[in-house]
């Protein structure tokens, strides 16, 4: 059994005990979030569409931690002119793990 849903505005392929990383959520770790934004669950081949998201169907997870992605680095230059520009960026997400699918 898997499930489509948007977190944070990003679409992700879940499946039950499954951890995956999304952007920044304003949670404690160890705390329980419900996602009800889901847009299909597939059910030992019984796939479920919703228009746009399925009245009913909800996705629960746990928080595990809060984590910084690797770091990137941005160079900029300007040939013949004498300008370089380098900046780093590292991306807050938070690491979930999915407890259950219920469609």
């Amino acid at each position: 059994m898997y499930a489509i849903v948007e977190i944070a505005g990003q679409q992700f392929k879940v499946q039950k005990d499954q951890k995956i990383f999304v952007h920044r959520l304003a949670a404690e770790a160890g705390s329980k979030l419900s996602f009800d934004r889901v847009l299909l669950v597939e059910d030992g081949g019984k796939i479920t569409v919703g228009a746009p998201a399925i009245a009913g169907a909800s996705v629960t997870a746990e928080v595990i931690d809060h984590v910084k992605g690797d770091k990137v680095i941005v160079f900029r230059k300007k040939r013949r002119k004498g300008y370089k520009k380098k900046n780093g960026h590292r991306q807050s997400f938070t690491a979930i793990t999915i407890k259950n699918i219920k469609a």
